[in-house]
Formats: structure tokens, sequence, C-alpha cells
């Protein structure tokens, strides 16, 4: 067999089999959907990367193993093999071409970033803020209004600016493609124009402690419409940072999803429940014979378990004793939506301290 038919047999297994490769390969490392405008150019730069590399392995194991299966030495043949010199042209050529293609990747990905991170018309301002383990969002545009979402307008260019107020976090949702580091005493910024309504996850790709794996946020890509209701919804809800635990305890009290209105009161009427008029630091009898002084400790104790020390005079089973369930629920929702955690029993216990 003369030499350009084996370079022709190899020239096709090496094409069959670089498609072979990339088919795999798109199959392997699926990305998830494309929902921003960055994430376009950023697929095709990965497209590339994924044709060159089952390209070269293509190239290195096709000749490699055909060789080795064609030239092989065959039975009874103990004649030593031509000598061969090296190649001036190829080692050139080996050289030169790699040196080119990486160049080449080079620059292209510099003149992708350097499109990025170009500030866009029309943008408009996020702060993001990352501590352990949880994300807040500021929105300037809308009266500074703060939550634990981040909601965007799909076609609307944003620039997030990036803190940290503790360690190194990394703000990354998939779906966008792009991340960024978030630095202690330092601002960052990435620019996202979202094209694709639907919910996603912010996640911290910086290990940055225990919490490190939950630290996620969700993201809401909304069309105008829903857009403009939920910043009016959110803009309704109270900031609870920016509270004190008793004011806040008093918006609980009344919070229509725990009820303590309906079962006391706070003017020393007697209601299904005891009075929360100078409550703190009052005696009470037991329904069991004690007598028990009501402190933090106590108050704390009943929410979570509401019959076991009962006042006489009350009876058990009127509070619901999955109350502890829902404080739960309520206290990551405020999490969830505003970035804060919250100690509902403690802020509802502030309160009572101020009806002495």
């Amino acid at each position: 067999m003369n030499n350009s038919r084996h370079l022709a047999i190899v020239a096709v297994l090496i094409v069959v089999v670089t498609l072979l490769l990339r088919v795999f390969f798109g199959w392997l490392f699926t990305l998830p959907v494309a929902a921003s405008a960055q994430a376009g150019p950023i697929d095709g730069f990965f497209s590339i990367h994924f044709w060159m590399i089952s390209f070269l392995f293509a190239l290195i194991m096709v000749l490699m193993l055909y060789s080795a299966f064609v030239f092989r030495r065959r039975p009874g043949d103990d004649e030593d093999g031509p000598h061969i010199h090296s190649n001036t042209a190829l080692e050139i050529g080996w050289t030169v071409i790699p040196t080119v293609v990486v160049l080449g990747f080079g620059v292209y990905g510099a003149i992708l970033l350097n499109d990025l991170i170009a500030p866009q018309q029309g943008e408009i301002t996020i702060q993001v803020e990352a501590r352990q383990w949880g994300w807040k969002f500021t929105y300037p545009e809308h009266e500074a209004l703060v939550s634990g979402q981040l909601a965007l307008e799909v076609g609307q260019p944003i620039v997030l600016e990036l803190n940290s107020v503790d360690v190194l976090h990394s703000f990354w949702v998939p779906e966008f493609r792009v991340k960024q580091d978030l630095v202690p005493g330092q601002t960052t910024k990435l620019r996202i124009e979202p094209t694709k309504e639907g919910t996603y996850k912010v996640r911290c790709a910086e290990i940055c402690g225990t919490g490190h794996a939950d630290m996620r946020a969700e993201v809401l890509v909304m069309g105008p419409e829903a857009y403009a209701a939920w910043i009016e919804e959110a803009s309704n809800v109270p900031v609870y940072a920016d509270l004190e635990p008793a004011e806040r305890g008093q918006l609980w009290y009344s919070d229509p999803n725990l009820n303590c209105v309906a079962c006391h009161s706070t003017d020393g009427t007697a209601l299904a429940g005891p009075t929360w008029q100078a409550i703190i630091g009052r005696q009470e009898a037991m329904a069991d014979g004690s007598s028990v002084v009501i402190d933090a400790d106590y108050i704390r104790n009943s929410v979570v378990d509401p019959n076991a020390q009962i006042v006489a005079g009350f009876q058990p089973n009127v509070m619901p004793q999955n109350f502890a369930d829902t404080i739960g629920e309520i206290e990551q929702n405020v999490l969830d939506t505003q970035g804060f955690e919250v100690d509902i029993i403690g802020d509802l216990i502030a309160f009572m301290e101020t009806l002495q």
C-alpha cells in the first residue's frame, strides 16, 4: 500500500472520529439552557474548544493506533526497521501551527471578554451583597428596595455591583454563563442581559465555609408587567433588617399567619390565652400546681411546646402544636426574599418587654 493511500485512510478516520467525539462531548457536557445575551458568545467559544479537543484527540489516537496496527512487525520478520531521520518541515509545522492556534484562542478570548464587560446602553444597577451564607439584592432604581430574590426584567441590561461583607464569594448563575468573584473591601461588576423568562438559582462558586453548598438565592426573569407587579409587591413588604426587634415583634403579633392577636391581648384583657401586658417577670400559677416566673426561656419553650406548661385557668391544645414549624417557614421565607435572618420568637419577646 503506498503512502498516499495510508494518508487518505488516516484522514478519513480522523474526520469520522472527530465527528463522533464532538457528538459524544456534546452529550456528555450538556450545557444548561442559555438565558442571557452573554450565553451565546460563550457557548460558541465552548463549541470551538470541543471541536478542537475532538480533533486533537482523534489526530493523536488515530495516528498511533493505525500505525501500531498497520505497521506492526509481522510474524517471522527479524529485519531491522528503516532508519528514519528528523524532518525539519514537520518539526517546524508542529511547533508553529499549535503556537498560532493558542495565540488565536487567546486573542479571541480577550475580544470576547472585552465585549462581555463593556457597558450597555440603558443598563440599570442592582447592588449585590454576599455574606456567609446568603445573598441580599438592593434595587437603587426602585427607592433602594431590598430583597433576597434577584428579580430581572427580560431584555433589560443589568450591571451588578458586587460586594462581600466577610470572605470571598462568587456569583454564578449557570444559565447566564457569566461568573464574578466578590472580594471583601472591593466592588466588582458583572453585566447581564437576561433573554429567557423563568426561575433560576444564583450559586456561590467559591468555597466559603460550612454553609457554602446552601448559599443560593432565587433569580426571577420576568416580562415587563410581571416585573412591575413584583416590584410593587416587594415594595410593600417591610424591610425587616431596618426595624428594631420590638418593631418587628409588633408586626409578628398581628401577622395573619401567626394570629397572636386572636388569643393574647396587650391591654390586660383575658382571651383564649394570657394577656401580654406586663407579662415579662410576672409570676404565674401553672395548671399542674407549680409556679413559674415568665421569662424569655419560658416564652420560647411555650411556643415550641405549647402544652408543656399551661397557665392555670387556660385550656391546652388551643395554641397550634406546629407553631414552631410555621415560624420556621416564615423565617426561611424572609431569609429567601430579603436575605435577612430573623428570630420571630426573639422579636415577640422584645415586643412583650415594651408592654410593661
